[in-house]
C-alpha cells in the first residue's frame, strides 16, 4: 500500500533539525496526519587496525541516559562528499586519521519517523594524528576487537542501529 501525500507543513525548524507534518491518503481513501523529521545527512566509518580490532568511541546519549560504544559519525556539511565527511568526523572524533576509506553501506534509520540517511565507509589502517579535537563527543577512544562485538551487543553496550549494521558487515567482511 503506497502512501500518498496531499500536502506537507512545517511545525518546527533549527539548524538540526525540521518537524514537519503531512497530509497522507491511503489507497483505502483514508488520510491522517503523519509527523516526520528532516534531518541532515551523516558519514562516518568503521575503522579496523592489523590486530582486528575496531575503533569505536564510548559516549554518554543523554536522550536515553546511557552510555554506549559507536563508530565515529555526524552530519556531512553542505557541498562535502560523504567520504570526505567519515574522514573528517572520524579525526574530529578520535584523533585517529583513517587510512583510504571504502564504501560499506548506505542506510536509513528509522524511516518511518526521520528522512535521513548514513553513508559508512570502511579503512583498515589509521594513522593517530593527536587528541580528539571534538573532545566533548565522547569519554574515551577504545580500540575493541572485533571477536567482543557480540557480546558488546548482547550486553547493550552498543545499541545504536546504524552501528550495528557497519559493525557486522565490517566483521562478516573480515571473516569474524
Amino acid at each position: 500500500m503506497k502512501w500518498h501525500v496531499h500536502s506537507e507543513r512545517e511545525l518546527y525548524r533549527d539548524r538540526w533539525v525540521d518537524l514537519r507534518c503531512a497530509d497522507v491518503e491511503l489507497d483505502d481513501g483514508r488520510r491522517l496526519d503523519h509527523r516526520f523529521i528532516n534531518v541532515q545527512a551523516g558519514a562516518g566509518a568503521v575503522v579496523l587496525n592489523d590486530h582486528d580490532e575496531v575503533l569505536l568511541i564510548w559516549r554518554h546519549r543523554f536522550i536515553t541516559n546511557a552510555w554506549n560504544y559507536e563508530i565515529p559519525m555526524g552530519a556531512i556539511e553542505p557541498a562535502e562528499a560523504p567520504i570526505a565527511a567519515a574522514a573528517r568526523e572520524t579525526e574530529e572524533e578520535t584523533g585517529w586519521r583513517p587510512g583510504p576509506l571504502r564504501f560499506l553501506m548506505y542506510d536509513e534509520p528509522m524511516n518511518g519517523l526521520l528522512n535521513t540517511c548514513n553513508h559508512i565507509y570502511l579503512a583498515e589502517t589509521a594513522d593517530h594524528i593527536g587528541s580528539p579535537s571534538e573532545g566533548f563527543e565522547s569519554d574515551h577512544v577504545a580500540w575493541v576487537p572485533l571477536a567482543k562485538l557480540p557480546d558488546l551487543i548482547r550486553d547493550r553496550q552498543i545499541v545504536g542501529g546504524t552501528t550495528i549494521a557497519a559493525l557486522l558487515m565490517a566483521a562478516r567482511e573480515h571473516g569474524v
